[in-house]
């Protein structure tokens, strides 16, 4: 046998290595069947600071939700033996003009921003599909109707006139329903930039061939739009709504911070930043201020992070 034919009896013999992988990986990496939703998952995985986002924002949703185990204290329970404690063990971060915990506070406040901005950024995407779903499919003088309406509600200064609504309307209501007047004066507020980005996507949809075919089929026109156009824009609905909730919390923060959002003695991150307006407590008590502050700044970045990470992952554009 010659030193060739031995050396190539040798290399067939050695496994087949590539990146570190046997031909045996490489086979069964070959076989997996990657869908579009496993693509954007492996490409969200490599973005590191948009997974530490939703990390944080998950920590923080797990706290709000599992509030009433986490602590023992009653969020509206007052004790006027411990008016203003600085933080110590028995209240870690000390407690209010009332002497509630203020870290009992804290957490059941976020339940409530958190709720504001969900819901609201629920009734956007109702909305928002709906109009920009009809308007895309449709086109000609729904569309054109569709979209006047559209940049109407949109050509309105979203702070004035939510704070015109809850200043007429807030009297009326009770501190804890005003949480749902929240919900809707930001939702009905904000849907027009979704509607618009849906209209879009749909204009472009409604020419392909799977279209054109359901058409021919006989399917019903709600069905077209509902089953199969508004899911092939779903991942951009789904980076709106991250985005959204954002805006939403922080919404609601502004509003609550001025008095005009939800009040006292129902607890939320705008309300607890309130105390911040009394120079005495912004100087002297910081922990009645700062702690429900960081919350809405680390909830609102983990956020932005997170949506900004999914928009990424989503573009086939992005690298």
């Amino acid at each position: 046998m010659t030193e060739k034919n031995i050396k190539n009896k040798t290399e067939n013999k050695a496994p087949n290595k590539s990146n570190g992988l046997d031909s045996k990986e490489i086979k069964e990496e070959e076989q997996v069947i990657l869908t579009p939703w496993k693509l954007v998952l492996r490409k969200f995985k490599k973005n590191k600071v948009a997974v530490a986002g939703m990390i944080i924002f998950s920590i923080m949703v797990f706290l709000a939700l599992f509030a009433p185990i986490l602590t023992p204290y009653d969020p509206y329970t007052m004790d006027f033996s411990q008016v203003n404690q600085p933080p110590s063990k028995a209240h870690l971060m000390g407690t209010d003009e009332l002497g509630r915990d203020y870290l009992t506070r804290i957490l059941y406040g976020g339940r409530v921003s958190m709720q504001v901005g969900l819901f609201a950024v629920i009734i956007e995407i109702i909305i928002g599909a709906l109009v920009g779903g009809l308007a895309g499919y449709y086109g000609g003088w729904v569309d054109n109707l569709l979209m006047r309406i559209v940049e109407i509600f949109m050509a309105f200064p979203f702070l004035p006139i939510a704070i015109t609504i809850s200043a007429v309307i807030g009297p009326e209501v009770a501190p804890e329903k005003r949480m749902y007047i929240m919900m809707f004066i930001i939702g009905l507020l904000s849907w027009g930039g979704l509607a618009r980005m849906i209209r879009g996507q749909i204009l472009s949809l409604r020419e392909q061939e799977f279209i054109q075919a359901a058409k021919a089929l006989g399917i019903r026109d709600s069905r077209i739009i509902w089953k199969h156009l508004i899911p092939n824009t779903l991942g951009y609905i789904i980076v709106s709504a991250t985005l959204g909730m954002a805006g939403a919390i922080m919404s609601e923060a502004g509003l609550s911070f001025l008095g005009l959002g939800v009040t006292p003695p129902v607890p939320t991150w705008g309300n607890l930043v309130q105390n911040a307006r009394d120079i005495y407590v912004l100087k002297n008590r910081v922990w009645l201020w700062l702690p429900p502050g960081v919350a809405i700044f680390f909830a609102v970045m983990s956020i932005n992070l997170f949506g900004d990470g999914l928009r990424d992952a989503i573009d086939p554009k992005s690298k």
